[in-house]
């Protein structure tokens, strides 16, 4: 008769070369097989970002005006009666003097009239992210009437001003020298 520990052996012994005797494995297929590469329409249309100086802005115009009724029927539930606040983010807003307290008072509200650094943010923002119920939907002529009403708000553009791709980057922010352009290259480039 042959002993339990022997047969735990002959058996493990038989498990290991039946083991060595299957094909090698071939290594784990990389791709999912999950939705397919985007066309070159597809990418165009999610490639709108728009940089400091207007590269990227879209053809197109806007008022005050009409940025004016665009705001009250799409922006004021949740951004407040002149954009002076409701239940999401202040927009309107400048300090004396254009100051900058932020890192000596955390308490005080950052608004396009005082923190943001370029006037083209606005509208890239805006096109991109607004109204938060449904992102995306405003056409380019709306965004630039709402950015022209929003930089109104802020005392920055006159009412009776009309913006499009070539007057936005000309608006300078009260905050534009107040932040440091991040120009590195990639990699552990250090300032």
């Amino acid at each position: 008769m042959i002993r339990a520990s022997t047969r735990l052996a002959i058996g493990a012994a038989l498990w290991l070369a039946s083991g060595c005797m299957l094909p090698a494995k071939s290594p784990p297929d990389t791709r999912y097989a999950l939705g397919r590469r985007p066309t070159a329409s597809e990418i165009a249309a999610w490639d709108i970002d728009i940089m400091p100086d207007g590269t990227g802005l879209p053809d197109g115009s806007g008022n005050v005006v009409d940025g004016r009724t665009l705001y009250a029927a799409r922006c004021q539930r949740c951004h407040g009666a002149g954009g002076r606040g409701g239940p999401f983010d202040q927009l309107a807003g400048r300090i004396p003097d254009d100051a900058f307290p932020f890192a000596l008072d955390p308490r005080v509200k950052h608004t396009i009239g005082n923190y943001w650094p370029y006037a083209t943010t606005i509208f890239d923002y805006t096109r991109r992210a607004m109204p938060q119920d449904r992102p995306g939907s405003l056409t380019n002529d709306e965004v630039y009437s709402l950015t022209a009403y929003l930089l109104y708000l802020n005392e920055l553009l006159d009412e009776k001003a009309t913006l499009d791709r070539e007057t936005l980057p000309q608006i300078v922010m009260p905050a534009r020298d107040r932040f440091i352009p991040d120009d590195r290259r990639g990699g552990p480039e250090v300032r």
